[in-house]
C-alpha cells in the first residue's frame, strides 16, 4: 500500500509541476494533496514538500489553519468564471450548466475559508 500512496503522490507532484507551466491548472492544490498523501507513506517527501520556499508557506496555512491567502482566491475564482464561461459557449444543452453549477459550488468553498 505504501509503493501506491508514493506513486499516487508523486503523479500529484508531478501535476502540480505542470500547473507551473499551465495557466489553468492549478499548482497549490496538487502539493495540497501530494503532502497529504505522503504524511501517510513517505514522510520525508511530505517534509521537502512543506519546507519548499514557494509553496511550502500555502500549504502549511492550508494544512494548519484552512487558510487561503486572498490572490490565490482571487486566482482561484477567476479561473473558475473562465471555466464557466468557456463551458457555458462550448457545451450544449443541460451540460452547458454543469461547469458553473460545479465552479460555484467549489467557489463557496474557497470564499468560505478564511484568509488569515
Amino acid at each position: 500500500m505504501r509503493v501506491v500512496l508514493n506513486l499516487l503522490g508523486l503523479c500529484f507532484v508531478a501535476l502540480g509541476v505542470i500547473g507551473m507551466f499551465v495557466p489553468v491548472l492549478p499548482t497549490t492544490v496538487f502539493l495540497i494533496i501530494a503532502a497529504v498523501i505522503f504524511a501517510r507513506s513517505n514522510p520525508e517527501w511530505e517534509r521537502r514538500i512543506m519546507a519548499h520556499p514557494k509553496f511550502g508557506p500555502p500549504i502549511r496555512a492550508f494544512r494548519e489553519r484552512g487558510v487561503i491567502g486572498p490572490a490565490a482566491k482571487i486566482a482561484a475564482v477567476s479561473g473558475m468564471a473562465v471555466s464557466s464561461v468557456i463551458g457555458f459557449v462550448t457545451l450544449r444543452g443541460v451540460w452547458a450548466f454543469v461547469p458553473a453549477g460545479v465552479c460555484l459550488l467549489c467557489a463557496l468553498y474557497v470564499l468560505s475559508r478564511p484568509s488569515q
